[in-house]
């Protein structure tokens, strides 16, 4: 059955099953190969997007509760690079293998976009579940503090204003 879904701005069309996990659309269907799988169960957070500016695990999102609502994925994060978060991922070098290193960014995009100055603690609450097997949690919280400090793109600043409403 054909699905409309509305990924990083852009409005596609995908003949899938209403079953298939969003993750697979999102790799398999239209390429994206930034949203990784890690799990499978949404346990570790490595294809975690945005829908409706709200982080998911899109490996547990049937495609069929998505339909007609905006997803973002980490493609669709900045079309430059320069997202806060991005910027300040790169400033720190905060990843060391990488590969849960998308699934990290989209959860602290999603928290700076409801929350302009978390606290360790609200960022080790709003991370909790997105697992890095090489332990780069005290970057990934530096990172989150410094794209705190950082001018929040007008696109971004826009987004979580209106997920808010």
């Amino acid at each position: 059955m054909p699905h409309t879904l509305r990924v990083n701005g852009r409005s596609t069309s995908v003949d899938v099953s209403d079953d298939m996990p969003l993750l697979w659309v999102i790799r398999d269907v239209l390429n994206l190969k930034g949203t990784k799988f890690g799990c499978g169960i949404g346990q570790c957070g490595a294809c975690t997007v945005h829908l409706r500016g709200r982080a998911v695990r899109s490996c547990q999102t049937p495609v069929s509760t998505v339909m007609g609502a905006p997803i973002t994925t980490i493609e669709g994060l900045s079309p430059d690079g320069t997202h806060p978060v991005q910027v300040a991922w790169q400033e720190i070098d905060v990843p060391q293998c990488g590969y849960c290193q998308a699934g990290q960014m989209m959860t602290a995009a999603a928290l700076l976009a409801a929350m302009a100055k978390p606290t360790d603690a609200d960022i080790d609450r709003a991370m909790n579940g997105n697992l890095c097997r090489c332990g780069t949690y005290l970057r990934i919280r530096e990172g989150i503090h410094r794209a705190a400090s950082m001018p929040r793109p007008a696109q971004a600043v826009q987004a979580s204003t209106s997920t808010r409403q």
